[in-house]
Parts: C-alpha cells; structure tokens; sequence
C-alpha cells in the first residue's frame, strides 16, 4: 500500500526535485495558464485575426519556465550533494 501511494503522489515530484506540494503549485500555474491558452487558441481558430501570437507566446513561457525550473531544481539538488560530500569527509 505504502508503495503505491508513493507512486502516486511523491516519486514523480521527488523526480524532479520539487516536494509534493512545489510540485502541485507548478502543476496548477501550469493548468492555469494552458487553460487561458486554450481560450485563445480557441478564439483565433475562429477569429484568425484575434491573439495572433498569443498562443505560441504562453507555449514558449511555459516551456522556458519549466526548463528554467528543472535546471534551479538540479542545482539545488548538487549543491545538497555537495553539502552530503562535505560532511561525510569530515
């Protein structure tokens, strides 16, 4: 049981470096932002002349902000590694 319920809600944020509920704030922004990005899209499919780049603009946002967060997310993570390395040495 132990198990399952550790795949379910802590081995994909601990994937990432990112606590349970880090990673439920990022996985809401992210929700949040791509539902207005459907009601755009959804409005220049019908309406071409209507959030012409606003679409592409919130994907690019998006994927920068999650590459600049896995890479925040790493560098936490090495220098908590480097801190281990440091007191075990001693």
């Amino acid at each position: 049981m132990k198990k399952l319920l550790d795949s379910l809600f802590t081995d994909h944020p601990q994937s990432v470096n990112e606590t349970y509920f880090e990673h439920m704030g990022q996985a809401l922004y992210f929700s949040f932002n791509m539902g207005i990005g459907f009601f755009v899209c959804l409005c220049h499919a019908f309406i071409p002349g209507a959030f012409e780049k606003t679409g592409s603009q919130m994907v690019t946002k998006l994927y920068d902000r999650m590459v600049q967060n896995r890479m925040r997310n790493q560098a936490k993570q090495n220098i908590s590694l480097d801190n281990t390395e440091v007191k075990n040495a001693s």
